[in-house]
């Protein structure tokens, strides 16, 4: 399975976004978590143009099984799937998963399958019709983390992220965002 990640060894657990369930995580992480426009952009109205992408991972693969459910694809179904490092002058900001179904792309007509190294957020927010259709939450432990993302990333403690289904015409895609200490210090 983690031939098909570079970030986990092992799939993360997710709480399902209930009720209270907002409540549980620390202030500065539910300003990031429940964030409902562009990370990128909020990124960049704090950090300027200065924000970059670096692709750690981008290939069709077979998505981690809560992934393949939460999209309802065929177990044997491969989707896109791309793991990224957004970051300032060389500071980790986010960690990123993004699972893109074929057809997901062909109603982007392609664009999702093109994204070199500009940020997901970018693109999908551009879409009228994007909807946000599910949200879970997660504070994932070190021992998670592959050694690759602890490396580029700088990992020394639990992170918390988000998982998020957007549909961009009615097809379905799942963005995993982990926060990094970086963006949670300091002003919001």
């Amino acid at each position: 399975m983690t031939a098909n990640s570079l970030l986990f060894n092992r799939e993360p657990l997710w709480l399902e976004n209930r009720q209270g369930v907002r409540h549980k995580l620390p202030v500065n992480v539910q300003s990031w978590a429940y964030e409902s426009g562009s990370l990128t952009k909020r990124l960049r109205s704090r950090y300027g143009d200065g924000v970059a992408v670096n692709v750690l991972l981008q290939r069709w693969g077979q998505p981690f099984l809560s992934e393949r459910c939460l999209l309802a694809l065929p177990e044997h179904r491969y989707s896109l799937i791309r793991e990224v490092l957004l970051h300032v002058n060389g500071k980790p900001l986010i960690l990123a998963r993004t699972i893109i179904p074929f057809a997901t792309i062909k109603a982007a007509n392609s664009n999702l399958a093109h994204l070199g190294n500009r940020p997901l957020g970018e693109i999908i927010f551009s879409y009228p019709k994007l909807e946000r259709i599910a949200m879970d939450v997660a504070l994932v432990k070190p021992a998670t983390w592959m050694p690759s993302a602890i490396a580029v990333a700088a990992i020394d403690q639990a992170l918390w992220g988000r998982r998020t289904v957007y549909a961009i015409a009615y097809k379905q895609m799942l963005v995993s965002e982990f926060f990094l200490p970086e963006i949670l210090e300091g002003h919001n």
